[in-house]
């Protein structure tokens, strides 16, 4: 992911209740969602025992238009209601990078 820094991560943690019927699907749509918004940039994710879900964005401003989306409002909604048993979002400035690939 080569972006003009510094950028925003958005790391979203989580662990799952056993009712997790609809998730999969409600997170694949939420993730096709944020790729369409102004100022997205990335996402990433692993689920193991824990979910790990960092987003990038060019923006504070853009984070918040994303949080306050309609169709995402109704999936935390949904989210907190009957899928996460708990979850942590943190807000990070992304100021430099590196990686390693083979």
């Amino acid at each position: 992911m080569e972006t003009k820094k510094p950028y925003y991560a958005v790391i979203f943690t989580s662990t799952l209740t056993n009712n997790v019927g609809g998730y999969s699907e409600m997170a694949q749509r939420i993730a096709d969602l944020a790729k369409i918004q102004p100022g997205y940039i990335d996402f990433e994710s692993a689920r193991d025992e824990i979910g790990i879900s960092i987003s990038y964005w060019e923006s504070l401003e853009a984070i918040a238009n994303w949080k306050a989306n309609t169709e995402h409002l109704l999936a935390q909604e949904k989210g907190i209601k009957d899928f996460y048993s708990y979850y942590k979002v943190r807000i990070c400035l992304v100021e430099r990078e590196y990686e390693f690939k083979r």
